[in-house]
């Protein structure tokens, strides 16, 4: 099953949040996947990498607070954007929820247009690539909502660290990015992250690309660029 924006990760237990936020997204083009438990969602996101995850604050097995904490802990998904649902309005809660790294939040009840609203604005700000629903440079296509990736009619299975990387140079063809720039969006938060990290997930994407390798192109004494013009 696919959509046309992408997939989203609802943790929420209260199945008539559940429902609306379901049918909200579906009419709006995206691929809901319901968690119920903090568990649950844990288990999901070892399978899928989400576009934005809704989180409730309440949840049966732990506070969304605790899982927020865990997920920006996790190197490969603590960049993924988060939206707090919660009935706590008071200004001390929604502070506790941002500090812990959620990039907004909800209060409920909440209306399906301010949903939808918050979304895009959170998408815009952490993750503007995201909003394309396909990305084409030469030989190679990525789909974003399925994390498929082909190089003419053959697909090709990445890991999520070089999946995020050729996601990032397919945004911006023919555009040289240094090291550190690539660092800022392909690892953000992450200061401990060395620049030859960049080298090695792109060697790494390059082989699993095979012939089409060529287009993540080397810059001398600036970084890299993705083209497909041979040279």
């Amino acid at each position: 099953m696919t959509s046309d924006r992408g997939t989203v990760l609802v943790v929420e237990d209260e199945p008539a949040i559940l429902e609306l936020v379901a049918f909200a997204l579906k009419s709006a083009g995206w691929l809901p996947v319901m968690a119920e438990t903090a568990s649950a969602a844990t288990h999901i996101l070892q399978r899928i990498v989400p576009d934005v995850i809704l989180l409730d604050w309440m949840l049966p097995d732990e506070s969304g607070l605790v899982f927020l904490q865990r997920l920006r802990e996790d190197r490969e998904r603590r960049h993924l954007p988060v939206i707090m649902l919660t009935a706590r309005g008071e200004e001390e809660d929604r502070v506790r929820g941002l500090d812990k790294g959620a990039d907004d939040y909800i209060t409920k009840p909440f209306s399906v247009k301010e949903l939808m609203a918050r979304m895009n604005a959170v998408l815009r700000r952490k993750a503007p690539d995201r909003a394309k629903s396909l990305l084409r440079l030469g030989m190679v296509t990525l789909y974003p909502d399925t994390r498929q990736v082909v190089v003419g009619e053959s697909p090709v299975d990445l890991g999520n660290v070089e999946f995020r990387l050729l996601r990032f140079f397919l945004s911006s063809p023919e555009r040289v990015f240094s090291r550190h720039q690539i660092l800022d969006r392909v690892w953000p938060n992450q200061s401990e992250i060395e620049e030859r990290t960049v080298d090695v997930h792109v060697l790494r994407l390059r082989k699993a690309m095979g012939d089409a390798g060529f287009m993540i192109r080397t810059v001398r004494g600036v970084g890299y660029m993705a083209t497909d013009r041979q040279e």
